[in-house]
């Protein structure tokens, strides 16, 4: 293993050479944030992935974030530190399973949140994130038939706010359904000057004790323009890096996932390691691949989500 004073160093030279760029999530280990080209959540990451004109993506999140890079840019070498980063909420999704499903509802559109396979992504009218899933959902007319994959936490909460009632995939993320709403009531409790943030993918009870629901970029914009000194937060630890880099002078105080410690790590994003990206770079794999009728069919979907979203930018 390299010496971790040098690995950072090499990263960067192997980028400039390669003409690589890192996109990171948010939720990844904070080195690995610090080295990155853009940090962001899935709509940005799938927006600076349509845009950028390097020839090798070093993709630092999950399967399914670096599946929509290789859609985006099929004639680009697009690679994962670690190939077995997958996810709970696109395996809860199995394609094959999406297909018979969405056959029972022949008169229905599907839209598939962005935490899925490029397999449903293919069988989907249009793709959202958390971030434009209102903005997707509302670009429909009032009396469309709707089903909306794979998290039924966020479709739910969709529902909620538009008075809908689209068909929602029996799907969820393991590290935000885990949370409880005991545990912020408890931390409430505990901190009664603290304000609630929770991501849309927390079961309904947590929603409801929130003062804002938002992607993870909502949530590191809210807490950079609010007036409140802490913040209880009810998403993935990795979100935090990014808040105390933003906001220093404030606390933040993260919902566990058990009793076993305060934090609520995805053990798939936390695969990723400086390590691996460095080699990951350096032999150019795991690389991913996909079918040429895969990626025709499941561009289209993704596409349309992002000219929605622009559109919606510009009003």
């Amino acid at each position: 293993m390299i010496n971790e004073l040098n690995i950072v160093q090499k990263i960067k030279e192997l980028k400039e050479k390669k003409n690589a760029v890192i996109l990171a999530h948010f939720y990844q280990v904070s080195e690995i944030q610090d080295i990155a080209d853009f940090v962001g959540d899935s709509l940005g990451l799938a927006e600076n992935a349509a845009k950028t004109n390097a020839d090798i993506i070093v993709f630092a999140g999950v399967h399914f974030m670096a599946e929509t890079a290789k859609i985006l840019n099929p004639h680009k070498k697009v690679l994962l530190p670690d190939l077995a980063a997958g996810c709970s909420l696109a395996d809860s999704c199995p394609a094959s399973d999406f297909k018979l499903f969405k056959a029972k509802y022949p008169d229905h559109k599907v839209i598939s949140y962005i935490n899925c396979s490029a397999e449903v992504k293919a069988l989907s009218d249009v793709i959202c994130t958390s971030s434009n899933a209102l903005k997707i959902v509302e670009s429909f007319p009032e009396n469309e038939k709707i089903i909306f994959a794979p998290d039924k936490n966020l479709g739910n909460y969709v529902n909620n706010l538009t008075g809908r009632n689209m068909i929602l995939w029996n799907g969820s993320c393991h590290v935000h359904n885990q949370l409880s709403a005991e545990k912020v009531i408890e931390l409430k409790l505990q901190n009664p000057d603290a304000k609630v943030i929770a991501h849309p993918e927390c079961q309904s009870p947590i929603l409801v004790l929130a003062d804002y629901i938002g992607s993870t970029t909502g949530l590191i914009e809210f807490v950079k323009k609010d007036s409140a000194s802490k913040y209880i937060v009810a998403t993935e630890t990795g979100v935090l890096h990014q808040m105390k880099k933003d906001c220093p002078d404030k606390e933040f105080l993260i919902v566990p996932a058990d009793e076993t410690c305060s934090c609520n790590d995805c053990p798939y994003m936390k695969m990723n390691t400086l390590d691996k990206l460095y080699r990951c770079l350096d032999t150019e794999k795991p690389e991913i691949l996909l079918s040429d009728e895969i990626i025709e069919k499941a561009k289209f979907p993704i596409i349309k989500m992002l000219e929605i979203s622009k559109q919606a930018k510009l009003i």
